[in-house]
Parts: C-alpha cells; structure tokens; sequence
C-alpha cells in the first residue's frame, strides 16, 4: 500500500512544478471558474494518457528521431506564444468567462490537450522517467503490476489538476478586475517566454 501511494505522489509531483500548463490552468481557472481549469488540467492529462500509451507500445524511438523533436519544439512556440498573446489580449478587457460565455467548455478541454501534448517537456519526462519506470516495472513485477502503478501516478496527476482548479476558481470570488487583468498580464508573459524557450531550443536543433 505505502508502494501505492508512492506511486500517486510521484504523480503529483510531475503535475506540481510551474511550467505552461499549470499557468494555462491557473489562467483559465481566475477567468471562467472551476469547470473551465478542471477541463484544462484534465484535458492535459489525456495528453498524458497518449504518451503513456505511446511509451508502452515502443514508439520512444520516433519521438527520438531529430526532425520530430525539431518539429514539437517548433509547433510548441506557436501553440504557447499564440495562447500568451491571447491572454494578455485578454486582459485588456477586463472580463471573466462564465459557462455560457465565448469560451466553451471544449475549448477549455482541447487548449489544455494540444498544449500538454505539444509540450517538449512533458515528452522529456515520459520517455525519460516513465519509460525507466515502465522497464523497471514489468522486469520485476511483470505487465499487470505496470497498469497498477500507471495508474496510480495518473491519479496523482489528476489529484493536482482537481487541487488546482479549485485554488484559481477561489482565487477568482476575491479578484478584483485589475487583479485580474494583472494575473492574465503575468500568465501571458510566462507563457510566451516559455514559448520563446521552447522556440530557441527548435532552431538550436535544426542549425
């Protein structure tokens, strides 16, 4: 059992630090609520889910290949410079999303999808430690001890999505509307240097 819940803090510890889709999260979550950074963060972990898969049928090798790893670096600057520019657009305006406004709810779900999956990071992490995990695992344990404990890391990553979304839709009852604008400035900035980062790192590998 204490292996279990390892297992489910290493998860929340993966989904913990500060990087572009806790700051997407937190962005959605002052503007539109808790449903909206719910959807986002679990929108990210299907993104998680894919890779999971992916790692586990053996297809590490072409994210390993130099030109797709130049490409996801690539397409991960437009995604987060693109959402950056959008959330400080935003600000500007000074406006909170609700459930029936001009953002949907599958809107909030698919822009925390693509920028997990389009994320350099977070593929780094699935081939690096889960794929360590995954070989560890089913050498010592065999196969059904492997979707056991996968399980239990998701579940950590979902646990934090669900403590998050909690935290913005909170923060959001007590924003004041310049807060708010100045939250989206923040969060914008973080995310466009965040792409900027990632599209140094594309043009580093294809020169």
């Amino acid at each position: 059992m204490s292996r279990l819940f390892s297992y489910v803090f290493l998860g929340v510890s993966l989904a913990a630090p500060i990087g572009p889709v806790n700051a997407g999260q937190i962005d959605r979550g002052i503007k539109g609520g808790f449903f909206h950074a719910w959807l986002f963060g679990l929108g990210a972990t299907t993104a998680d889910v894919v890779y999971m898969f992916l790692v586990y049928l053996g297809f590490v090798n072409i994210l390993q290949i130099s030109i797709v790893q130049t490409f996801l670096w690539l397409f991960g600057f437009f995604v987060l410079v693109y959402t950056g520019i959008e959330s400080l657009l935003s600000a500007k305006k000074h406006t909170m999303i609700n459930g029936r406004g001009s953002v949907s709810y599958t809107k909030s779900y698919f822009s925390g999808f693509f920028m997990s999956l389009l994320n350099p990071l977070s593929i780094l992490f699935w081939i690096g430690i889960y794929g360590s995990i995954l070989a560890n695992t089913v050498v010592t344990e065999g196969a059904a001890h492997f979707i056991f404990y996968s399980a239990a890391i998701l579940c950590g990553v979902l646990l934090w999505d669900f403590m998050m979304a909690i935290l913005s839709s909170f923060l959001r009852k007590y924003l004041t509307h310049t807060l708010l604008a100045a939250i989206s400035v923040i969060s914008g900035i973080s995310l466009i240097l965040f792409g900027l980062y990632f599209g140094y790192q594309g043009i580093k590998a294809l020169f």
